[in-house]
């Protein structure tokens, strides 16, 4: 059956999440958030996703694609591909990825980096195509339904737990937090953001984002540490960044952000919780173990110069 590479249409965004989820069950995808991504993307991402078609109209695989416009050094790009499980083999993955490659370099990246999953037929396809593994990054799952949450924990004296609804009228700190705890995230392409408009707009407004659940440290009025809940609307709940600014590090607020949102998450419904942490994150991993997370998946970020 033959197959051909196309750019995404509003249309596509239920197929294009179907095959995420198939692909990569432990990441939220809908179709709502597809269509809020594509839409707001930033125009110095040349964000472009793609998927690959079948005769029939069936979507089989999808290409997120684009310049890392937030990144310290100028020229990285991204490629990720996935394809439905049931497609492999077919060369709808071959077809995505020489298409994004033409898309980025056209654009002046120098080196791209993809996510492969540590399978050994996955590993090999990217090594043919020119890529080199660079590190590691786990996806975890904790049965919300069955196992036994860590008991709350009052907070020390000073220190409240509020939810993201309490910075509604005004959510600058929280991008500010947001900002000083992403700048040293584990990782081999640096982040900085410094686009408050741009994160209003694509992080605080975005509909996986559960402001509800959403928890935040606030020691003597100074947000200090978060744990930002994300939910799909079927029982599925993530994390979709866990962290504390250096001034407050060591003091345990995350742990304690992050067991209150679990509970909270819990308390509305939520069955399933997933999270992801770089391999080398020794003591965030420790902190998923000591809730109950357990390693279900892990992706390996591949390299390939390409200037």
């Amino acid at each position: 059956m033959t197959t051909i590479v196309r750019d995404v249409r509003a249309e596509d965004a239920e197929g294009f999440a179907r095959v995420r989820r198939a692909a990569l069950p432990f990441m939220l995808a809908t179709a709502e958030q597809l269509v809020f991504d594509w839409a707001r993307a930033h125009p110095d991402s040349h964000y472009r996703p793609l998927v690959a078609v079948t005769e029939d109209g069936g979507i089989v695989g999808t290409a997120q694609v684009g310049i890392a416009h937030e990144a310290a050094e100028p020229g990285i790009g991204f490629v990720n591909v996935y394809v439905d499980p049931a497609h492999l083999g077919r060369g709808a993955g071959t077809l995505l990825l020489r298409a994004a490659e033409e898309h980025l370099a056209e654009r002046g990246a120098l080196t791209l980096y993809s996510w492969v999953l540590d399978e050994p037929a996955h590993r090999a396809w990217a090594v043919r195509r020119g890529y080199a593994p660079s590190r590691s990054a786990h996806f975890l799952r904790l049965d919300l339904a069955r196992v036994e949450l860590p008991p709350l924990q009052a907070p020390p004296a000073g220190v409240e737990l509020l939810t993201a609804e309490a910075f509604a009228a005004d959510p600058r700190p929280l991008f500010e937090l947001d900002a000083v705890t992403t700048a040293d995230e584990p990782g081999d392409v640096g982040t900085r953001l410094d686009d408050y408009a741009h994160w209003r707009a694509t992080t605080w407004e975005h509909p996986l984002f559960d402001r509800a659940l959403t928890t935040v440290a606030v020691v003597d009025g100074v947000p200090a540490a978060f744990s930002a809940g994300q939910t799909d609307g079927l029982g599925r709940y993530a994390t979709g960044m866990t962290g504390t600014a250096p001034a407050f590090r060591g003091r345990g607020f995350a742990k304690l952000a992050k067991n209150a949102s679990l509970h909270r998450a819990r308390a509305a419904g939520c069955t399933e919780a997933f999270t992801g942490n770089d391999a080398d994150n020794g003591p965030m991993l420790a902190i998923n173990k000591w809730f109950g997370y357990e390693i279900r998946a892990t992706e390996v970020r591949h390299v390939r110069t390409i200037g």
